[in-house]
Formats: structure tokens, C-alpha cells, sequence
């Protein structure tokens, strides 16, 4: 043992000698790692970067998650007492441990030993442990600014049973946090056990967090520098794209495609960026939930100047490389910052460009974080969609009528064009042939930020066989995101029609493009394929299968995961899946919909009915719920409820057509013809060229013996195959 031992301390002294003479060539291959996944410390980097590891030493990076003690808690445990959304606090110490005793809102009282810090400003949060590996961030948080204890989102109060409390899945540090906080996370979740056995090399964000694993690095500069070998394995982030794909995984709202992160691989072979959802955004692609800045960046004309995180940021201090407009400065004309310009007085905080070209929302309750898009004031928008502006963030006592007249007495009527018109005409509801034609054309046009042109394809409607024309063009843009979204607007295509276009893509050249195709092939008999096809269909059906388990953790995920073994016909594990999706998140409603169709496909109608009746007492106003539970009423016989299920369906969503069709079914089926054809007439009216819909209203017209209607429908039908 003590012989292993000064081996290891020999190989670690070479590694941090400074010798780089010819003679202490080694081949490349011949040396072995010592240190695990090549990860070898901060430590080591002192010796040829010691001024980037002192800036880098107290920025958020290194302070990102630390061990609880004396030196790094910053919150009051001095026998503090608070009570905060009905919830009780006793802050106190035991010694040398931090503790937190909370009093529930249903009377419940536990107390909680703190294990780490998270963060360091303007906010501190505190971790506990809990059993099967999990560590959870409690809701209760130390506002550093103002030194005081608070709830993030003050007024809500969440039952310890419901999934947005701290005890549960969205407030889990190995599925919420842990990638991004420390070094060569492996979050190692156990699906089957609903566990995690989660690991890192260093607690914090060190330098390997971004430049990926050194050892080989360091060997590179003692042993082979010299010779012809220049690529000293290492990340610098040079490039923008490199520079990107290192600091986008962290920096951005995205899901996993894999199981752990690889820092500097290529984005799109390790994540799907969220795109401008109005979930997550607003209508035009301003922030409005949190979006971490790459979602926002990558819209601006920043980004598609080549402009990078580094240009404005120190990459290690983490501050801003100039203060005030200085830093907008460095590269734009000084006349911007003039009152010619921004008609403001000068150097006021009014003419700061930041304050109308990154306006910004506060998160967290006390952490203030601006937009990353670097667009300009767009008042007029405002005025028609309701969607914030600069101006009126400060002037908020004057209206957006007032804001866009006083942009058009200083710069003129006409604005420049911007992705956000399109985007926000893809949010409306009946846009004319004309419009519908500029957004196609705007999917295909590379002028545009690849992310609206993804969200726009998400957005807009598929109703003629036309409108695939420009998502076909998509399927071949440069942009993985735009490839992706494109390939997923033909899941409502038959399985046939599905398949030539996704056997294309399976072998694409990203693994998200990849992953895509493999959606759309679920269901494929694979002795139906070519050995090539087969061999792509695998390769990309198993990177689907990662990806699904990555995110298993995750309610959503879970039920990601339940939806691909029902789509398999795996009835079975789906309804496993499923049941433990809700039981991460009660309020999961669409899983509920879809355990009752995995119940109903097995034989189980009674349970499917359970599973419905609680969805509805959950929410009680969507339309799709009573809809699935009308055509499990008529499969188990009790017509007169489905009947009442269907025109509840329709009263909820008016424009609900498949509850139309089927009511209009029975109505036929049950002779009750001239309900039928009122019914079927109101879905036609919504949806005139649904075919489906028109052979309905022959054979009403038929039974009511109204043949020549009946007739002109069917030619009309035939001449249309």
C-alpha cells in the first residue's frame, strides 16, 4: 500500500513540475490517469494561472454551493422566531450545526439540520438531507442585502403534500440545482427506486466546471509541450461557439438529453433549449419567467454580431468588464450616448443604455436580472398586444399610447423590422391566408434568430396540406432547433407518413435532431426496415431512451417516460410511470388523462373512471378531461352521461370540434338526426375542410333522405382523394 501510494505522489509531483525539456516526451496514450473522470482541482491551476484563480476566488462561481459553518452561513440562526405564509421558523444553533425547526401548515413540526449554503448574493439558501440520497433547498431564504429572512414567492401557501412545497420534487437540489453548482456532477438517479446516489468532484463551480477535466492538461504542459502537439486539451472558449457551448448548459432554461453534463460539448448533443413559449416569455420574446440569459442572448443582434458572454463579463470575476455605458462603448459609436440619441438628460439613470435596451424582472423575490435580447423600445406593441416596453417601465404613470407617439416624434414612423412582429402575430388567433403565408416565409428566412423561427413553427396551425410546405424546408435548416421543432409538427401524420420523413433524421448530425426523428417513430414494426434504417432507428430510439430517464426525476419527465412504454404498447410500466409521476406532483393533470387511457387499454375501466373523476375535482374546467370521460362512459354503456360529458366538453372549450363529432355520432347512431346535423354543421363551421366531418353530414342527409345534399358532399369528398 505504501509502495501505491509514493507511486501516485510521483505522478502527481511530475504533473505539477514545470519541466517541459524535450527529453520528458511521453506518448500521449501512455499516460494514465490518476485522478478521477481527469478531474484534478483548482489547486493545481495556481502554478501558470494564479491571477485567473484569484479573480476567480469569492465570485459566485466559487461560492456557488459551500459546506454550512461559521465561515459561510450569512443568515441569523440566533434564536430567531418568524412566521411567513403560515409557516413557523425557529432559527437556532447546536453547537456547530445550524438548525431549522418549521411548523407546517397542517400542524406538522419537524427539524432540520442545515448541510450547505447555495449562493451567495444577493440571496442565500440552505440545504437539508433527506433520506434516499435527496437534499432539499428550503423555501425560507436570507435576503443578504437587507439581512433579513423571506419567501421567495410571498402569499402562497403550499400544503407539504403538494409539489411546489420545499420538501418535494421542485425544490430538489439533485434534480433542480446540483448540475450547475458544483463540478463533474453525476446526478446517478435510480428510476426504479426513485433515489439518487448524486456525486461531484468539488462542491463549487471551479475552473474545470468550464474548462472541462485538466489532468491531461497539465501533463500536455510538463511532458509533450514541445513537440508538434498543439491542442493542449483544455477549453478556452475562444470562438463564441465554443464559448457557448461551455457557458449555455448552465446559463439557459433547457431540458437533458443525457445523463450527465460534458463540459463544452456541442449544446444540441446534450440539451433542448426552451423556446419562447408564452409560458416562459412574453408574446414578442421579452423574459418574463426565468430564462438564465442564453434563451434571451441568442435572439439578439449581440449574438449574431459574434458578440460574447466575455466581451461584457470577466470570465472569472464574473463583474462587468466597464461601468455604465462604457461597457456599451467598447463597441458602439459614442454618438448613442448622447441625447440626440436617447433623448434623456445625460448621466442620469435615463440615459443609461441598459435601462432601455435591458430592462428586467425581478426573480427569487430580491435577485434582479436583466433581459439579454438588447432590444429596442417597442411602445407600439405594446399598444396592440399588451406586451411590456422600456418607456413605460419608468414612465409607468403615462400610457403606451403616450410611449409610442413620443417614439415616433423622435425617430419617425417607421420601425425596423424584428422577429418579435412575427412572433407575436403567431400568438393570435384568425390570421388571414396573407398573414399565415409572411410567417411561412418567416421560417425559412436565416436572417432571423433561429429560436423564433423554432417557436413560431410550435406555434402556428396546420389545417391544409400547403401549410407543410415551409416546415418541409425547415427540416432542412442549419439550425438543429429549428430541424427539431419542424419534425415534430408531423406527430399528427399517420405512422406511414411519419416514417420516410424520421428515417431521414434518425442518423442526423445532432443527437437532438436524433432524438426528434425517434419521437415520430414509436409504434415502427422494425422488420419492416431496411438494415440501414434499423441501424439509425436504434441508435436514435437509445438516445431517446436517455433522455427519457435523465428527466425521470422530474414529474414531467416521469410521465415523458410513462408516455413512451404506452406508446409501445408496454401498458403495464406505463401505468408504474404514470402513478409515479402524480405522486411527485398531485397537480400533474395531464397525467391523470393519460393513466385512465393506459387503464382503459388494459381492461381496467372502473380504475380509469377513478382517475378521471379526480381529475375533474381537481380541475373541474377542462374541456379534454370530460371528453375522455364521455367516451368512457359510452364504453361501459351509460350513453345519457357521456351525452352530458360531451356538452360539457363543448360549453368549456366552444371550439372543441372532436366533442362535436362524436356527439354528432350518436345523435346519428340514435336516430336523432336533426341534433346531428345542427352539431356536425357547428364543428363544419370551424372547421370547414375537415373531411371527417363532411362524410358525417352525407349520411345525416342520407338517413334524412336528403340525397342530392347527400350526393354533392360525397362527389365533393371523392374528387378531394
Amino acid at each position: 500500500m505504501k509502495n501505491l501510494f509514493w507511486i501516485v505522489l510521483t505522478l502527481f509531483i511530475v504533473a505539477c513540475s514545470n519541466n517541459s525539456k524535450k527529453d520528458s516526451y511521453v506518448e500521449k496514450d501512455q499516460i494514465k490517469s490518476v485522478h478521477k473522470d481527469g478531474y484534478i482541482g483548482d489547486t493545481q491551476c495556481v502554478s501558470c494561472h494564479k491571477d485567473a484563480v484569484d479573480s476567480w476566488k469569492g465570485s459566485d462561481h466559487d461560492l456557488a454551493m459551500q459546506i454550512a459553518d461559521e465561515t459561510t452561513v450569512l443568515a441569523d440562526f440566533n434564536n430567531v422566531s418568524i412566521t411567513l405564509d403560515g409557516v413557523s421558523y425557529f432559527f437556532t444553533r447546536n453547537n456547530e450545526d445550524y438548525i431549522v425547526q418549521v411548523k407546517e401548515i397542517d400542524g406538522s413540526e419537524i427539524e432540520y439540520k442545515i448541510s450547505y449554503t447555495f449562493g451567495v448574493t444577493p440571496l442565500q439558501q440552505y440545504i437539508a438531507d433527506f433520506d434516499n440520497g435527496k437534499k432539499q433547498v428550503l423555501r425560507v431564504t436570507w435576503d443578504v442585502i437587507n439581512k433579513k429572512w423571506y419567501h421567495q414567492y410571498p402569499g402562497d401557501k403550499f400544503s407539504p403534500h403538494d409539489w411546489m412545497h420545499w420538501t418535494k420534487s421542485s425544490q430538489n437540489w439533485n434534480t433542480m440545482c446540483a448540475e450547475c453548482h458544483s463540478t463533474n456532477l453525476k446526478k446517478n438517479y435510480i428510476v426504479e427506486e426513485d433515489a439518487f446516489n448524486t456525486t461531484y468532484s468539488y462542491i463549487n463551480v471551479n475552473c474545470e466546471s468550464c474548462h472541462g477535466p485538466a489532468e491531461q492538461h497539465v501533463n500536455w504542459a510538463n511532458t509533450i509541450q514541445d513537440t508538434l502537439d498543439n491542442k493542449k486539451y483544455i477549453l478556452s472558449g475562444k470562438s463564441q461557439f465554443n464559448q457557448m457551448n461551455m457557458c449555455a448548459p448552465c446559463h439557459s432554461r433547457r431540458s437533458k438529453l443525457t445523463q450527465n453534463m460534458i463540459p463544452g460539448k456541442y449544446f444540441e448533443d446534450q440539451y433542448l433549449l426552451q423556446s419562447l413559449s408564452d409560458e416562459f416569455y412574453h408574446g414578442d420574446g421579452q423574459i418574463d419567467q426565468e430564462d438564465y440569459v442564453f434563451g434571451s442572448f441568442v435572439q439578439s443582434k449581440m449574438y449574431h454580431n459574434d458578440v460574447t458572454c466575455t466581451d461584457c463579463h470577466d470570465a472569472h470575476t464574473l463583474k462587468l468588464k466597464e461601468v455604465g455605458n462604457n461597457l456599451c462603448m467598447q463597441c458602439h459609436e459614442p454618438k448613442y450616448d448622447t441625447p440626440s440619441h436617447h433623448f434623456h438628460t445625460q448621466n442620469t439613470e435615463s440615459s443609461q443604455c441598459i435601462n432601455c435596451h435591458m430592462t428586467g424582472v425581478t426573480y427569487m423575490g430580491v435577485d434582479y436580472r436583466r433581459d439579454h435580447s438588447f432590444r429596442v423600445p417597442r411602445p407600439d406593441q405594446s399598444v396592440t398586444y399588451g406586451t411590456p416596453n422600456a418607456c413605460n417601465t419608468c414612465h409607468n404613470d403615462k400610457s403606451n399610447k403616450w410611449a409610442a407617439n413620443k417614439v415616433v416624434e423622435w425617430y419617425g414612423t417607421k420601425r425596423q423590422e424584428h422577429f418579435s412582429d412575427a412572433l407575436l402575430l403567431s400568438n393570435r388567433d384568425n390570421i388571414s391566408d396573407k398573414e399565415r403565408e409572411s410567417l411561412d416565409v418567416f421560417i425559412n428566412d436565416l436572417n432571423f434568430p433561429a429560436i423564433a423561427r423554432a417557436t413560431i413553427i410550435d406555434n402556428i396551425e396546420i389545417t391544409k396540406p400547403q401549410d407543410f410546405e415551409a416546415i418541409l424546408k425547415g427540416l432542412e435548416d442549419p439550425s438543429p432547433l429549428v430541424r427539431f421543432h419542424s419534425l415534430q409538427k408531423f406527430d399528427a401524420f399517420s405512422l406511414q407518413d411519419r416514417l420516410g420523413i424520421a428515417l431521414k433524421h434518425a442518423n442526423d448530425t445532432t443527437k437532438l435532431v436524433r432524438i426528434g426523428a425517434a419521437k415520430l417513430l414509436l409504434g415502427v414494426d422494425i422488420n419492416t426496415l431496411t438494415d440501414i434504417d434499423v441501424s439509425g432507428l436504434k441508435k436514435s430510439r437509445n438516445e431517446l431512451e436517455e433522455m427519457l430517464n435523465s428527466n425521470a426525476d422530474f414529474s414531467l419527465g416521469r410521465m415523458q417516460l410513462a408516455d413512451y412504454y404506452l406508446q409501445n404498447n408496454d401498458i403495464n410500466n406505463a401505468i408504474k410511470h404514470y402513478k409515479v409521476a402524480l405522486q411527485k406532483d398531485s397537480l400533474l393533470i395531464p397525467a391523470y388523462s393519460n393513466l385512465a387511457s393506459a387503464y382503459s387499454l388494459n381492461g381496467q375501466p372502473e380504475e380509469a373512471l377513478s382517475i378521471l373523476n379526480i381529475s375533474i375535482s381537481k380541475q373541474p374546467d377542462l374541456a379534454r378531461t370530460y371528453y375522455l370521460r364521455a367516451l368512457l362512459y359510452f364504453e361501459i354503456q351509460q350513453p345519457e352521461l357521456a351525452v352530458k360529458d360531451l356538452n360539457q366538453a363543448i360549453k368549456l372549450e366552444p371550439s372543441n370540434t372532436r366533442s362535436m363529432y362524436n356527439l354528432a355520432t350518436y345523435y346519428y347512431q340514435n336516430k336523432n338526426l336533426s341534433e346531428g346535423e345542427k352539431t356536425i354543421k357547428k364543428a363544419l363551421k370551424l372547421e370547414k375542410n375537415n373531411q371527417d366531418y363532411k362524410y358525417l353530414l352525407a349520411l345525416i342527409y342520407q338517413e334524412q333522405g336528403k340525397i342530392n345534399e347527400a350526393q354533392i358532399i360525397m362527389q365533393e369528398l371523392n374528387a378531394n382523394q
